[in-house]
């Protein structure tokens, strides 16, 4: 948190601004009780027709200690990615410039240069080692939807971690973690129906982690919107 406010005090333009992807958490796990609330209030969530596709599962403790061991596991064994949902192989043209411009201003954080390759490979393994994180959440929904109704579960996702914001509690949404579907279902015992599409990394967050000074600028909006009167 960048304020002195108490997280609960927070105005929600607050929460917003504050919201930003932390690479770095405390071992202190959140309580039950504050837990639930977090969960209960991204419930309200949009969805069409109210059909809240989303079908969460969150591994906590022991639980996301084993869960981590065996994602790094795969990587480390190279064990090919086979995620539910293709992804791009790569970003172009504006979106590439807006990917690299992030890039540079996580790996100065970390002090990594661009031709350290055995840093670069740390970093990388750092998403698969959750962040340290003692929490972590899967959002899958059922195979039989499309894009349509992810957008329902980008939605949740969205809400989900304005809530933990507003709790104090830091976030990470990571689709690399999601690579290993076939790992995440077996290890929280998920029907084959179910597709996942992301994972959220989160706990309360570590400041002393150089990582977590990244704050990443947004494109000005006239890039990205427009007003036709």
């Amino acid at each position: 948190m960048t304020s002195n406010k108490n997280a609960h005090d927070l105005t929600f333009d607050e929460v917003i601004e504050q919201r930003k992807s932390v690479r770095g958490f405390l071992p202190k796990p959140i309580p039950k009780e504050e837990l639930h609330r977090i969960f209960a209030l991204a419930q309200q969530a949009p969805s069409n027709c109210n059909i809240q596709p989303w079908h969460v599962v969150v591994a906590s403790g022991e639980s996301c200690k084993a869960l981590r061991d065996k994602l790094v596991a795969a990587v480390e064994q190279q064990i090919p990615p086979n995620p539910d949902y293709s992804r791009p192989e790569r970003f172009e043209g504006v979106f590439r410039q807006r990917q690299v411009d992030t890039a540079v201003e996580l790996y100065n954080n970390m002090n990594i240069d661009r031709g350290d390759a055995e840093g670069r490979q740390w970093a990388m393994m750092r998403n698969f080692k959750l962040f340290d994180a003692p929490h972590i959440a899967f959002i899958s929904m059922p195979k039989i939807f499309n894009e349509c109704v992810a957008i329902d579960v980008g939605m949740y996702s969205q809400t989900l971690m304005l809530s933990m914001t507003a709790h104090g509690i830091g976030s990470c949404a990571q689709a690399s973690v999601s690579s290993y579907p076939d790992i995440i279902r077996e290890h929280f015992g998920l029907d084959d129906s179910l597709a996942v599409l992301i994972g959220i990394s989160f706990g309360y967050e570590d400041t002393a982690v150089p990582a977590n000074k990244t704050i990443v600028p947004r494109a000005n909006i006239e890039d990205t919107l427009l007003f036709l009167e």
